[in-house]
């Protein structure tokens, strides 16, 4: 049976199968959840055309009758979409057949925003129509989305230049907080590819009262700088470093079997002796909420590769570490990368403004090619993580951290070193206290060992594929207490929320993050039927 699901006026197929005569309530959840990248836990409720609830009981009699047309309704935490009734949702409104059913997936607003004045999705998108639909370059800005389904960033400043020039056309130059929120709910209810479903509204990348950031903020900073002839602005739209969340927050974490005192000095005798890996991993393990103390210790932070040397020779500690710090999502770019998140990165970044290294690095994400090819690139897996760089450029630049480009930030992300040069004169020379990937091999094509770099050490690497050496990077952070490089902060920080689902909503996420997040798992998944 082939389900036809929408969700925000888009539409997907699920694929449900029938088991003895039964349709299983259970598996069309989560196929739901699935298809439409909601949190595991997203609460659904299921209604027919005449809202009443289907539960679990009645749902297998109720799609076996073939054409049926139910509406499936969220929690709060996705209450921004625009809501239809269900008489707008007739039989008619999709192909049916015996064997395909009709599911309308739209969200109920079941709280107000707290809003100037009555706000309404439907109030809210008029109004963006209405804007796009008399302003000059509108009807271009809608063209491209009906024709693609999203907009190029170039297209998308457009589209926040004309929403900012009407808004202070209207409001003046200092709109209040809920004139700003209507702009931003308007734009993602005309345009839902761009709706961000791990924020609470899904718009804050638009525009988030809570802390005056957003597109359309920046776009009227821009213009009052320019109003006032070159003064500084009050506030910059640079350092999104985290806030409530990241690699640095002190988490509160209980393991059990952890040695103290005596015992625990024993342990670190021993782990300085002993070569049997079993033992290591085990005492590492009992060690690890001493461990935890000294890594929050300013003062002695420093001291931990000579007090826990076997970090670099024995391969797999850092990963049991993160484990016991964020067990459920340990895995998570293993299994969300390929292919959902690599193919759907290749095809944003291909709108991007092309320049000789984008195209390079994109035709060695496409391509295999060959361990004889002397080009300068790395394999599809590296050259693939590499886009996001390219998607997610470092910050403006300020005093602290110059603005450098894309192609200068993987410098900082990934070095290459050929294996037949000294490991040690590379750590003696090297500048960057950050961490980052070290990719030894013949050439960039063939790596044959990663270690990960922090603080003139090296951390032998696990795995022996791209993906899972980048895993490893990025959990060397939370192990050791690192901060983000400033460079990087975009790109780690849509590893941590997007893929990890580490502190969501209480990260400080720049309004980039939040938009490619919104593209990436709004993009339409192609099912083989």
């Amino acid at each position: 049976m082939l389900i036809q699901v929408r969700y925000c006026q888009q539409q997907k197929y699920v694929k449900l199968d029938e088991v003895d005569g039964c349709f299983d309530f259970v598996q069309f959840h989560d196929k739901v959840i699935e298809r439409f990248c909601l949190p595991p836990d997203a609460k659904l409720v299921y209604k027919d055309a005449t809202g009443t609830e289907v539960d679990e009981d009645i749902f297998s009699d109720l799609v076996s009758q073939g054409n049926v047309t139910l509406s499936v309704f969220s929690n709060d935490e996705f209450s921004d979409c625009s809501l239809s009734s269900p008489s707008d949702y007739s039989d008619s409104s999709f192909s049916s057949c015996a064997s395909t059913s009709t599911i309308l997936l739209d969200d109920v607003p079941r709280k107000k925003p707290r809003l100037e004045g009555p706000l309404t999705a439907a109030s809210a998108r008029k109004l963006i129509e209405d804007v796009l639909g008399t302003s000059s370059g509108g009807e271009e800005v809608l063209q491209e989305y009906h024709t693609t389904q999203t907009l190029t960033d170039a297209t998308r400043r457009k589209l926040v230049n004309i929403i900012v020039a009407h808004m202070i056309d209207k409001h003046g130059q200092l709109p209040s907080k809920a004139v700003r929120e209507e702009y931003a709910l308007g734009i993602v209810t005309v345009f839902p590819s761009f709706k961000d479903p791990y924020s609470k509204k899904g718009y804050e990348h638009f525009y988030d009262a809570a802390s005056s950031t957003g597109y359309i903020s920046w776009r009227l900073k821009t213009i009052q700088r320019k109003i006032r002839r070159g003064h500084a602005s009050t506030s910059s739209p640079t350092g999104f470093s985290p806030g409530g969340g990241g690699p640095n927050v002190r988490r509160s974490i209980v393991v059990d079997q952890q040695l103290d005192g005596d015992a625990y000095q024993e342990a670190i005798s021993l782990l300085n002796h002993t070569t049997d890996s079993s033992v290591i991993f085990l005492k590492m393990r009992e060690t690890f909420q001493n461990r935890r103390k000294l890594i929050y210790d300013s003062d002695k932070t420093q001291d931990i590769f000579s007090i826990f040397p076997r970090f670099l020779d024995t391969k797999g500690l850092m990963n049991q570490d993160f484990t016991l710090l964020f067990e459920e999502v340990s895995n998570l770019l293993l299994q969300k990368w390929d292919p959902f998140f690599r193919d759907n990165v290749i095809k944003e970044a291909k709108r991007l403004t092309p320049t000789p290294e984008l195209r390079r690095m994109l035709q060695a994400a496409e391509s295999p090619g060959s361990e004889l090819d002397e080009a300068p690139t790395y394999d599809q897996e590296m050259s693939a993580l590499l886009l996001l760089l390219y998607l997610l450029p470092p910050p403006p630049g300020g005093p602290r951290f110059p603005k450098i480009s894309a192609s200068d930030a993987v410098e900082r992300l990934v070095v290459f070193h050929k294996s037949c040069c000294s490991l040690e004169e590379h750590l003696q020379s090297q500048q960057n206290q950050q961490p980052y990937l070290l990719a030894v091999g013949r050439q960039k094509r063939k790596i044959d060992n990663f270690y990960v770099s922090i603080d003139k050490h090296l951390i032998p690497c696990q795995a022996t594929r791209s993906i899972g050496a980048f895993d490893e990077l990025f959990k060397a952070h939370f192990v050791f207490n690192v901060s983000y490089d400033g460079a990087l902060v975009n790109f780690y920080t849509f590893l941590q929320t997007t893929v990890y689902n580490i502190d969501m909503g209480k990260m400080k996420e720049s309004p980039r993050v939040r938009d490619l997040r919104a593209k990436l798992l709004n993009q339409e998944v192609v099912v083989t039927i």
